[in-house]
């Protein structure tokens, strides 16, 4: 990873678009500074305010829809309305499954309103894992989409729900328009909804800012999903920090999302950017590189919101002198690597990269504020970065049992202190929170929440991200870094994509790297003694990946996540069907394709690597 560190010089460069932006950030700033848990400034109470202040501005554009600030408030009303008129009050929980549309945001926006928490399911989910993330919650009703009722109805009778009529349903439309038909067992939502009244709902006990808003699940990667509890408090946060102090957005502002809303990246740091503006959001189902730059200049987007990978099909997309025809200027996400951060950028004219670090459960973030190149940026909460055992998520601990923190510039491992002001939220399993808490770090008492990642300070107390605990392993002695070598692959030219990971190899010891990539070109025309030759002359030799797989394509989660577990699984078999796996055999130049034959004897241990 390219070290690229901020000096005084480059803060200093920064602060005349800083002073432009005065205004907004002191606005932003008192957002995002507010820690009255009881204060009555909500999700809901943001958007009556939009609605007053912006109501005939569009808020919500989706396909030909386009729903204005006033409108998505009574909309909201009817739905709070409803569900008060279904019994629920502050402190329950609704599920929604639901695919990117303005109903998921009307839902929950009208929940929020009464203090009813949305846990956001994964719409890619299925069977037990649907069915446990939504146990885990014990939600007083499920709100289907017509587009998952089949994935639902599947599981339906294992739900645990004591409401009487507990399956609320969507019809796959413009269901202010259309109702649709409603399954039998399900109670159609758009048409109960529609006869309520718009006006505000008054409350005898209205929610606060420390109640929870939404339910946002972990990916489950290593395990079933756990659903961790985000707070309105984080939405306000997203509100000021984000929205005002980093992108200072404004009424003409259009955020693009196709990052899928049941993930916190989308819902709370998008969405709230845009409640902060008075701005509009702009959704699609689903991510389409191909269709990108067409709805940006569609809906005349001015910003929009990213992960890396998602970046990265941009740029695999030809190069157009359409490329920069579009009013894109800012975007903001997390994952940007260091080796596309600046080609995206001037390839794409875009002006400003407001590049995150958060988690969904997490009590710590850090924005690009000065707009820096590759990095996360910096944070006012309270953090340190900490020696930790490699390949674990584990501080060391000194003769007195306390953490140390690392040498200025050093990778260590992120750890955001625990305090009123900056409170750990966690999991709705408490087991699986406490886990996360690190107890007596530096004296007695205090706690920290422990992030699993490690980062570098590269100046001016910015930090660029290095790699994901877990992600790291071990060869001929050495501790290699995925990202790090992700990084070096991306520079070569000769891949769409890359997935580093260690497996193990019978009578070794540690793990072995390898790389499941796509390649520019052909599967079959890819030149792998190239890609070698590149890896020799910018990788140490125990960081070169002993295993290639070639492929067409790598899985993904919904939110654009690779499947690293299953790939690690298959290893270097020669299973999958179109292809190809190479070995860097012992005392070769370059990579040798393997064989039945090899691979039998690679599993026998007869290769002594």
């Amino acid at each position: 990873m390219s070290d690229n560190n901020v000096s005084a010089l480059d803060i200093a460069r920064s602060i005349p678009d800083v002073l432009r932006r005065l205004p907004s950030i002191a606005k932003g700033f008192y957002y995002y500074a507010v820690d009255n848990e009881n204060k009555e400034l909500t999700l809901g109470t943001l958007i009556e305010q939009n609605a007053e202040k912006y109501g005939q501005r569009p808020a919500i554009m989706y396909e030909d829809r386009s729903l204005s600030w006033s409108e998505f408030n009574s909309w909201a009303n009817q739905i709070a309305r409803f569900l008060q008129a279904q019994g629920l009050r502050k402190g329950d929980a609704i599920a929604v499954l639901l695919d990117n549309r303005p109903e998921l945001l009307a839902v929950v926006a009208g929940a929020a309103k009464l203090g009813v928490a949305c846990a956001m399911l994964n719409t890619s989910q299925k069977g037990k894992v649907l069915t446990h993330s939504i146990n885990l919650i014990e939600p007083a009703m499920v709100v289907v989409g017509e587009e998952h009722l089949s994935a639902f109805n599947d599981v339906r009778d294992d739900i645990k729900t004591g409401h009487a009529t507990p399956f609320l349903f969507f019809a796959d439309a413009n269901t202010q328009a259309v109702f649709g038909d409603e399954p039998e067992g399900y109670l159609n939502m758009a048409q109960a909804v529609s006869t309520y009244n718009r006006e505000n709902p008054v409350l005898s006990d209205a929610p606060r800012m420390g109640d929870t808003a939404v339910y946002i699940y972990t990916s489950g990667t290593t395990g079933l999903p756990k659903a961790a509890p985000g707070s309105h408090r984080k939405f306000i946060k997203a509100y000021g920090g984000f929205g005002l102090m980093s992108l200072s957005m404004e009424p003409d502002d259009v955020l693009y999302c196709t990052l899928p809303l049941y993930h916190a990246t989308a819902l709370i740091v998008c969405w709230g950017s845009v409640l902060a503006g008075g701005s509009a959001i702009a959704i699609r189902r689903k991510f389409s590189a191909s269709a990108f730059w067409d709805d940006i200049r569609r809906y005349h987007a001015t910003t929009f919101g990213y992960v890396g990978e998602l970046c990265r099909y941009l740029l695999n997309q030809p190069a157009s002198d359409q490329d920069r025809n579009h009013s894109l200027t800012k975007m903001i996400g997390n994952g940007l690597r260091p080796s596309i951060w600046k080609e995206f950028k001037e390839r794409f004219g875009i002006e400003k990269v407001a590049e995150l670090y958060a988690s969904s459960e997490g009590n710590i973030g850090f924005s690009n504020f000065f707009n820096m190149d590759n990095t996360v940026g910096f944070s006012t909460a309270p953090y340190k970065l900490v020696k930790f055992h490699e390949g674990t998520r584990d501080p060391i601990r000194n003769d007195k049992g306390f953490m140390e923190e690392v040498t200025k510039g050093e990778p260590g491992l992120l750890i955001g202190e625990i305090t009123k002001k900056w409170a750990f939220e966690g999991y709705t399993q408490k087991e699986a929170t406490e886990k996360s808490i690190l107890r007596d770090g530096f004296k007695k008492g205090d706690s920290w929440f422990n992030t699993g990642d490690v980062l570098r300070e590269i100046g001016c107390r910015h930090l660029q991200f290095v790699d994901r605990m877990g992600d790291t392993f071990r060869w001929k002695g050495e501790n290699v870094s995925t990202t790090e070598v992700e990084n070096i692959i991306d520079g070569s030219g000769l891949v769409e994509e890359a997935i580093v990971y260690g497996i193990e190899i019978p009578n070794t010891n540690g793990k072995a790297g390898m790389v499941t990539l796509v390649p520019q070109g052909d599967v079959e025309n890819f030149d792998i003694n190239k890609l070698f030759a590149y890896l020799k002359d910018n990788l140490p030799p125990y960081a070169i990946p002993v295993f290639v797989r070639v492929t067409h394509a790598i899985e993904k989660t919904g939110t654009f996540k690779y499947r690293k577990v299953d790939i690690q699984k298959l290893g270097y078999s020669l299973e999958r069907p179109n292809e190809e796996v190479y070995a860097w055999l012992p005392r070769t130049d370059g990579y040798t394709r393997l064989t039945d034959s090899l691979v039998g004897d690679i599993d026998a241990g007869k290769v002594n690597f």
